[in-house]
């Protein structure tokens, strides 16, 4: 007789159950892991970068002209942390640059091609931090904002 015959449907249950088990076990083991310790590697690693940056803008930003560069706070996203340099001359913002964003994999750098321009005309524009989110880039935008902040702060506008 064979092993699936419907004289043994406790054994069919098991053996599809067993099947089902195998199939997600094999789907999920197909999903690209990355080590925790490489992800904060990188991330510590930029903002280091992040951090060197800053201390040598604002040391030597200020100009006899009116003319401020500064640095905003890093400030950590669900993505990656966030970095902007504001450059202020005579009380109105002239220069606005992202220092550090995420761009650690593909998606990152094709929503932040779009995001970071986008972000910054806005911040040219409105001539503060009261800026709209990028769509589909929500994350950048709030730390982008919360940095551009910080650096206002700091220039004093």
């Amino acid at each position: 007789m064979h092993a699936l015959k419907k004289n043994r449907p406790l054994r069919r249950v098991t053996l599809a159950a067993a099947g089902t088990v195998t199939g997600v076990v094999l789907l999920l083991s197909l999903k690209p892991h990355t080590p925790p310790a490489v992800a904060q590697a990188s991330s510590s690693s930029g903002q280091s970068q992040s951090q060197s940056q800053s201390s040598g803008s604002s040391s030597g930003g200020t100009k006899s002209t009116g003319t401020k560069t500064v640095t905003g706070d890093t400030v950590q996203t669900r993505w990656g942390p966030v970095q902007v340099r504001v450059t202020v001359r005579n009380g109105r913002i002239t220069e606005v640059t992202a220092v550090a964003y995420p761009q650690e994999n593909p998606r990152d750098q094709e929503i932040n091609s779009y995001a970071i321009p986008q972000l910054r005309r806005e911040a040219l524009a409105a001539q503060s931090a009261q800026i709209d989110s990028v769509s589909g880039a929500t994350y950048t935008s709030d730390g982008y904002r919360q940095s551009l902040q910080s650096a206002l702060d700091s220039a004093g506008v």
